[in-house]
């Protein structure tokens, strides 16, 4: 086993990617009485009696769960909870290091969403917040939606969330670098699993012009055959210019492609679009178009890899979203703190948008401070903090 150390992603994750470490010295008898017995029952009686200080005298509001039950990891799938460990450590990681904020990661042996909420909710007394990720759709939405019916702490899907508010963000630079509105755009989305879903409703929200979504079988519609509840509830509300085909059928005129699907779009539907066509080709590891054959095409080009400009990236959302809602305590992360989040995230490019800079690169410093500060602020404004 020594020889997978060659590899240098085996060298680095060789015994973890985090540890837990005190806060406060244990130095003497005196240190120890105060950090646990008899000290630290006076501490545990005040909070019996008023459950609200187990924010100030323990690390609860400043730490979040990052559960996953293993079944659509990355680009990899259902590959179990034992396999995703490095994944959540690798969240819990993100979150130390670009929001402060401290993450457990948590990978439970169960698919059964009974089973799966039951859990968390027992575990939420010890977190400030949950983050899911890597749970496969349309489970997602169902284990999500209860238990945000359930806690009075934040609760985000990431695979849905964070990557609509960095969507979103970059599509509204995009539409401003080619002088466009969001209501000017029709949109054609390729994915309608949890990614697909939540970028539609966010895009929805935000009041994108047009917006069609396409699974496997092609564009959803209402009356269409087969559709799961989530899947009729989005073709209700989407693709008012009744497309019924393929993707790339749809794909003619459209202003904005968002890929998320793990499909592939032939250089003929990119050459069809409008003018000034905006290509988001998100799959990672391989995106749905090559970006040089998309840039023949569009005038913005945006993928989920770091190797090309305009990389779409959940970290630019998740770590300043729950440093914000735990700064002021938040219930809930609402719609209004989501769209927040991205307009925070897109005003970081400011006035120096361009066809390579439509949404900034994780290391810039300045991102979860503005995603942070917005995201706390609408809470006070939704009525959901409780600081």
């Amino acid at each position: 086993m020594a020889s997978l150390d060659l590899d240098p992603a085996f060298a680095l994750h060789r015994g973890g990617k985090l540890e837990v470490r005190s806060t406060v010295p244990v130095r003497d008898a005196d240190d120890l009485s105060l950090a646990y017995t008899p000290g630290v029952a006076r501490v545990c009686t005040a909070i019996a009696d008023n459950h609200d200080l187990v924010n100030d005298y323990t690390w609860v509001s400043n730490v979040v769960a990052v559960v996953s039950d293993g079944t659509a990891v990355l680009g990899l799938g259902d590959i179990g909870p034992a396999a995703a460990m490095p994944v959540m450590e690798g969240k819990a990681l993100l979150f130390k290091e670009f929001g402060n904020v401290d993450a457990v990661p948590i990978c439970l042996d169960t698919t059964d969403v009974d089973a799966l909420v039951e859990t968390v909710v027992r575990l939420a007394p010890s977190f400030g917040g949950v983050n899911l990720e890597d749970i496969s759709a349309p489970r997602c939405f169902e284990v999500e939606n209860r238990l945000r019916e359930l806690l009075d702490i934040p609760v985000f899907h990431d695979d849905q969330h964070g990557t609509a508010i960095v969507v979103l963000a970059a599509l509204q630079n995009a539409a401003r670098l080619t002088g466009r509105s969001l209501g000017d755009l029709r949109a054609v989305v390729a994915g309608a699993g949890a990614s697909g879903v939540a970028v539609t409703r966010i895009l929805l929200g935000a009041g994108i012009g047009d917006i069609a979504v396409s699974d496997s079988k092609g564009i959803l519609y209402s009356g269409r055959e087969g559709l799961n509840p989530v899947k009729e509830a989005l073709a209700a509300d989407t693709n008012r210019a009744g497309h019924k085909g393929s993707t790339e059928q749809a794909l003619a005129g459209a202003d904005v492609f968002i890929g998320l699907s793990g499909s592939t779009v032939s250089e003929q539907a990119v050459a069809s679009m409008a003018p000034d066509a905006i290509v988001f080709a998100l799959s990672n590891p391989t995106p749905e178009v090559e970006p040089a054959v998309a840039a023949r095409y569009a005038r913005v080009v945006a993928t989920g890899r770091s190797d090309f400009p305009n990389q779409i990236n959940n970290v630019l959302a998740f770590p300043g979203v729950f440093r914000g809602a735990l700064d002021v305590r938040a219930r809930t992360v609402t719609e209004n703190m989501k769209v927040a989040a991205a307009t925070a995230l897109a005003s970081v490019v400011g006035d120096d948008v361009a066809e390579d800079y439509v949404i900034p690169s994780p290391f810039d410093a300045r991102v979860a401070p503005a995603v942070s500060a917005a995201v706390a602020r609408q809470a006070r404004e939704d009525g959901v903090a409780r600081k």
